[in-house]
């Protein structure tokens, strides 16, 4: 089985693929704190409750995959497959790794690795044009063109930012559980909140997809618009621009990374 990690700055996804199909998820906190033995007990502790692993650190695990946002993280998850995972081969993207995916951008150093292996897995599963929408931390907007090119994109605030924004610096505001209210129009402080979160950023996407569509196709409407991340359930049902939803869009295009590598280690 392969062992896919994404390390986000907020939280990390674990997925255990069985060849194409994904047959366990985790999602934990990301801690830049984390030793290398803290993580590979992490680990060991998840992956004992799955009935098709062993007992054993590493049983049943044929290859790992790994991208991080967090360069500690990175470190630390490099040391575990070094030292718990040293017959196993581990792919871990950075620069040097093979993707696929040419990436059109003033410094491609600059672009996240988790932004690319997304572009990676949109243009495997419905081609291009195509435009992802992540929402994470930050919520991003990734466009990869016709021939499978990662053109650029946009980074906006996050949803739990912006909530935690609006609790810190308004004096009379809290931070709130991310819901959708009753309706637009709030007839409570959090249930105004809650709209303005939830209309507020499903009208961000809409607005900035559309703009994007626009210069990436000659027909917008040959886009494929792509949702991802934790928090992209609260937007789905109130934007007008998303096609698709794969939650497990960077696991996937880790899979397909690791594929692509893998035969050259």
């Amino acid at each position: 089985m392969l062992l896919t990690i994404d390390v986000g700055n907020t939280h990390t996804v674990l997925g255990l693929f069985d060849g194409e199909d994904i047959v366990e998820h985790w999602r934990i906190s990301t801690d830049a704190r984390r030793t290398a033995d803290e993580l590979a007990v992490l680990l060991h502790g998840l992956m004992g409750m799955h009935p098709l692993l062993g007992v054993e650190l590493g049983d049943g695990i044929d290859g790992i995959a790994i991208c991080a946002t967090v360069p500690s993280v990175l470190h630390e998850l490099r040391e575990v497959t070094r030292r718990y995972y040293g017959d196993v081969p581990a792919v871990l993207v950075e620069p040097g790794v093979k993707t696929g995916v040419p990436i059109l951008f003033d410094n491609p150093k600059e672009v996240g690795a988790d932004r690319i292996i997304n572009a990676v897995a949109a243009n495997e599963l419905y081609g291009g044009p195509a435009i992802v929408v992540d929402f994470g931390t930050a919520t991003t907007f990734d466009a990869v063109s016709a021939r499978g090119e990662y053109v650029g994109g946009v980074i906006a605030p996050g949803i739990e930012i912006s909530v935690e924004a609006l609790g810190v610096k308004a004096a009379q505001l809290r931070k709130i559980e991310v819901a959708r209210p009753r309706s637009v129009i709030g007839k409570n402080t959090v249930e105004a909140m809650q709209s303005g979160i939830v209309y507020g950023f499903a009208g961000q996407v809409d607005g900035v997809v559309t703009r994007m569509a626009r210069e990436l196709a000659e027909d917008p409407d040959d886009v494929t618009v792509i949702a991802t991340g934790g928090l992209a359930p609260m937007v789905l049902g109130e934007s007008s621009v998303i096609d698709e939803h794969e939650p497990w869009l960077t696991l996937i295009g880790l899979r397909l990374v690791y594929e692509r590598n893998v035969s050259r280690m």
